[in-house]
């Protein structure tokens, strides 16, 4: 059978076993398996079970569990509404006012958490009831939240930055320090965006509720003060190359604890739906993450990312084109899977080509990223989108609708890393110096 046959066959075999309700881990098991068995000499049991152990088994991958967990425990205290009584009084000032809470809260929230769900979860608990009531138009105040949650995936510690780093055997430290500017970026641009959108429309944003003094100010801001210590101290050590990412990730545990117990958030039930919710979420993403080993290694036993490397190297594409080609690839692949699913199923494959076509995998990644982001926001299958609807009732083509400004932004930041590359990697380039 040629290439495009076997292609063909995997990919319904593929929808065939996804449609029928089977976990996506033990799908992409059971295509590599069929892979392996039709299409190779190899025996398949043994191939198995050496990928899948040596895929759960890496000491890198120690560093996911405890960020989520990390993440996990944070979620039950007061954040989300220290935030944003924290936030707000400096808000006030800036045309769109309260709107920018959304944008402030889930990008220091995504420095904890790691997840754009949880993001999206935490802070619109928060900010959805309390910018309503204060009369700020539905659409911005769910636009800009939907938008500002993708942050969670960019902004270290991101949960997807690490499954990228071990599927492309990159350095998880240097993805995490390449993600920070584009992070800032990313939030500046949406702040921006709420800026630009409340000059042209002042009738719409609610008056100020007062002016607040410089006092005032550092008072209310007080209860961000050990979340900021943490961050800073979980990206410092890693920076600074005190500690690796598991190292810094076993600090962020411990410092989360400590600052649930100040808050009084901290005892053996939260504790316990923590670590529990942490093993849940982290045992869906290694059996993922074993299931495309799997597939990863049968692919190369039937040659497939080979033959497309070379089929991708006659078209003459350039770097541009490429990157163009992919990114629309990802954008696609997005409204039928989840970000994790995406990266450990295509990275395998795409690597290759990536590297003939000299980009530096740690600006990939944060590309890869970004692109992912831009799929959380798109039906049908847009995360954020479903977190939305299940906490406001409105009908998914509206959210999606209202978004689709934070999607172009988001566009427009993908242009601006690959314009201007020194954003990703300038600060890991450093870390090596």
């Amino acid at each position: 059978m040629n290439d495009f046959a076997i292609t063909g066959l995997l990919l319904v075999s593929l929808l065939l076993i996804l449609g029928s309700g089977v976990w996506v881990g033990l799908t992409l098991t059971g295509v590599a398996w069929l892979a392996v068995t039709l299409f190779s000499s190899r025996p398949a049991g043994d191939a198995m079970a050496v990928t899948v152990w040596g895929s759960s088994s890496s000491w890198t991958l120690t560093a996911l569990p405890l960020f989520v967990w990390m993440g996990e425990i944070l979620f039950r205290t007061r954040l989300s509404a220290d935030m944003f009584k924290g936030l707000s009084p400096w808000v006030q000032s800036l045309p769109g006012r309260l709107l920018h809470t959304n944008v402030i809260g889930c990008t220091i929230f995504a420095a904890v958490s790691g997840s754009s769900a949880a993001a999206c979860a935490t802070i619109g608990k928060m900010t959805l009831p309390e910018l309503s009531q204060r009369g700020y138009p539905e659409h911005m105040v769910i636009g800009t939240l939907s938008g500002s949650s993708t942050l969670g995936l960019l902004i270290p510690p991101s949960i997807i930055t690490i499954v990228y780093g071990v599927a492309a055997e990159v350095s998880i430290s240097k993805l995490f320090i390449a993600g920070v500017f584009p992070g800032i970026l990313l939030a500046a641009l949406f702040s921006g965006y709420i800026i630009f959108w409340a000059l042209r429309h002042p009738e719409q944003v609610p008056a100020a509720e007062r002016s607040y003094s410089l006092r005032e100010k550092l008072s209310a801001s007080g209860s961000l003060i050990p979340v900021v210590v943490l961050i800073l101290s979980v990206l410092g050590s890693i920076y600074a190359g005190i500690a690796t990412a598991t190292e810094a990730a076993a600090v962020g545990v411990v410092g989360s604890m400590v600052i649930s117990g100040l808050q009084g958030s901290l005892n053996w039930a939260t504790f316990r739906d923590a670590l529990m919710g942490a093993t849940r979420l982290y045992c869906m993403i290694a059996l993922i993450l074993a299931g495309a080993a799997f597939l990863t290694l049968s692919m190369g036993y039937v040659g497939l990312p080979r033959h497309l490397a070379e089929w991708i190297a006659t078209l003459g594409l350039s770097q541009p084109q490429l990157i163009f080609a992919l990114a629309c690839f990802f954008i696609l692949l997005g409204c039928f899977l989840d970000g994790i699913s995406m990266v450990v199923l295509t990275m395998g494959v795409l690597m290759p080509t990536v590297n003939a076509a000299g980009i530096d995998p740690i600006w990939f990644g944060i590309f890869v990223v970004l692109v992912v982001e831009m799929a959380q926001i798109t039906p049908p299958v847009g995360f954020n989108l479903f977190v939305l609807q299940g906490m406001t009732g409105k009908q998914l083509t509206w959210i999606a609708k209202v978004t689709m400004p934070m999607f172009f932004l988001m566009c427009l930041a993908v242009a601006l890393i690959y314009i201007f590359p020194d954003i990703v990697s300038w600060l890991p380039r450093q870390m090596g110096q």
